[in-house]
């Protein structure tokens, strides 16, 4: 999401104003692809082949950890699934929900990093429109998108909803607020949060209007799972104030990582960003329990 021209919110909010037309606009940049997935005779398994794009190869034992297949959305559109193996006995698996402008291709060899660091196997996924996945990235195909990686994760891998964690960054945490807003799992970690597309492009939005489109302030008090909120305080695409419009929402929160200085990707590059998750899941999930 980037700052808009006066004359491109006029464009962007015509007459009569289209949710998907807004989205697409505000959000949406999918990359080049950065990796082919290969299936097998039967259509189940496949292999991943990144490309010069992804900025990074696999070892051979990488290779070995990462699955990659196809699922489809509700809406017929083939979703790119990854699931990477990163800790011998896990306690959960991320449902990882990555954020604009890169595709899993681009995003696992981090996966591979985070997964290990914190000892959770990480499930993935890319929207319609991006990388391997089928169709256009609209708003809506971003709900069938993460219902669809919901579905394989829980029925291809049989892990239970107290076992997962869904994790959304940026873009992300939109279809992970609308999912945990309807499934209840073990946590919900949200990365720079944003509470609507409007009151990204017009911060003094004070209420959600029709056509407003990712309308996750209206949905988080909805999420019964404990809420783990991320946000830098210099963010300069989805302004801190969203991060914390968002915390106080939720119905059940724990300690939020207010990072001192952080903008929108650079986040990670904190030492307290890995300290607060290993606490989260290491030291408070174990004493939660889905009620």
């Amino acid at each position: 999401m980037n700052g808009l021209t006066v004359g491109e919110l006029c464009c962007l909010f015509c007459c009569p104003p289209c949710p998907s037309r807004i989205a697409a606009k505000l959000a949406f940049l999918p990359p080049e692809p950065t990796y082919t997935i290969v299936t097998d005779e039967t259509g189940t398994k496949g292999t991943l082949n990144l490309t010069e794009r992804a900025e990074w190869q696999y070892s051979d034992r990488e290779l070995e950890s990462i699955e990659v297949f196809y699922t489809r959305n509700k809406r017929g559109n083939r979703t790119a699934c990854m699931f990477v193996r990163c800790a011998p006995n896990p306690k959960y698996t991320l449902l990882f929900s990555h954020g604009n402008a890169v595709d899993i291709g681009q995003m696992s060899s981090f996966y591979i990093g985070l997964g290990s660091r914190i000892n959770c196997n990480i499930f993935s996924y890319d929207y319609s429109g991006y990388g391997a996945s089928g169709g256009k990235p609209l708003e809506r195909n971003l709900y069938s998108d993460i219902d669809a990686a919901w579905q394989a994760l829980r029925s291809r891998y049989g892990i239970s909803p107290e076992s997962i964690i869904l994790y959304g960054q940026s873009i992300g945490t939109v279809p992970t607020i609308d999912l945990a807003a309807r499934y209840e799992c073990a946590a919900v970690i949200l990365h720079s949060p944003l509470m609507s597309g409007m009151r990204v492009a017009l911060p003094e939005t004070k209420k959600t209007w029709w056509f407003d489109a990712f309308p996750s302030i209206d949905k988080v008090s909805k999420v019964s799972s404990p809420v783990l909120v991320i946000h830098g305080t210099e963010d300069e695409v989805i302004d801190f104030s969203h991060g914390l419009a968002i915390y106080e929402r939720c119905p059940r929160t724990v300690e939020p990582l207010w990072v001192e200085g952080a903008g929108h990707n650079d986040v990670e590059l904190y030492g307290q960003y890995l300290e607060r998750l290993k606490q989260f899941i290491t030291q408070e999930l174990p004493n939660m329990s889905v009620s």
